[in-house]
């Protein structure tokens, strides 16, 4: 069940204590989001309702000239051997010489986690004048509205990158076409360890402010 009673009812407005319980919930789910990686996640994932609630959350990210220019691609437990076999061959085409017992890790990752799948983005195609940075930001977005639904529903979750997802293998068997780049993989299921909480930054390290006077001064 979902940390935050959505959808909110907005042809009504909300009371001002209402609006601040609505705040410290949103505030809680933001804080609790914890990068759990794949090999601590195990089954059971999220049930079909559960994930549809997950993907729906990528619809909601900010979508300038409304592109699309991002989508998922899912990878069950019949199609993960193949994967595994592209991680093996990325990893041989990078490092001839790599022993066995790597390349027999790199197939390992395929079978990680309950729910696994592929972000994509189009970097060109569309709208001209909406450049590549923005659409990463917009991918951005729309995984980090995944991330937090998994963690509104009680799952951990994952993003993974790494040199495969530029190797031809992989783009072939994900059907990634020359204007997309494969951006990262995604992966959720249920806790089975997690690490302590990592500090995060505080708000002066990465804020500040432009004063007409002054320039650019730290702070708000």
């Amino acid at each position: 069940m979902a940390v935050i009673p959505w959808p909110l009812n907005q042809s009504l407005p909300a009371a001002p204590a209402a609006e601040d319980d609505i705040a410290a919930m949103a505030a809680t789910l933001i804080q609790s989001r914890q990068t759990i990686l794949p090999k601590r996640l195990t089954a059971p994932g999220p049930a079909t309702d559960e994930l549809a609630q997950i993907l729906n959350a990528a619809a909601h990210a900010p979508d300038h000239g409304q592109l699309l220019p991002w989508r998922f691609v899912l990878v069950p437990e019949a199609s993960r051997p193949a994967l595994a076999e592209v991680f093996a061959q990325a990893l041989v085409e990078r490092d001839p010489a790599a022993a066995p017992g790597q390349i027999e890790q790199a197939r390992e990752k395929a079978f990680r986690s309950p729910v696994l799948m592929l972000a994509v983005v189009d970097t060109q195609s569309g709208d001209p004048e909406v450049d590549a940075a923005e659409r990463l930001v917009s991918a951005g977005c729309a995984v980090q509205n995944m991330l937090l639904m998994a963690t509104a529903q009680g799952y951990g979750s994952a993003l993974t990158s790494g040199k495969a997802l530029k190797s031809h293998s992989l783009r072939a068997l994900f059907q990634v076409a020359p204007t997309e780049q494969a951006l990262c993989f995604i992966s959720i299921g249920t806790v089975q360890s997690r690490k302590a909480a990592r500090a995060r930054p505080a708000v002066r390290r990465y804020v500040s402010t432009l004063d007409a006077r002054r320039g650019v001064v730290p702070g708000f």
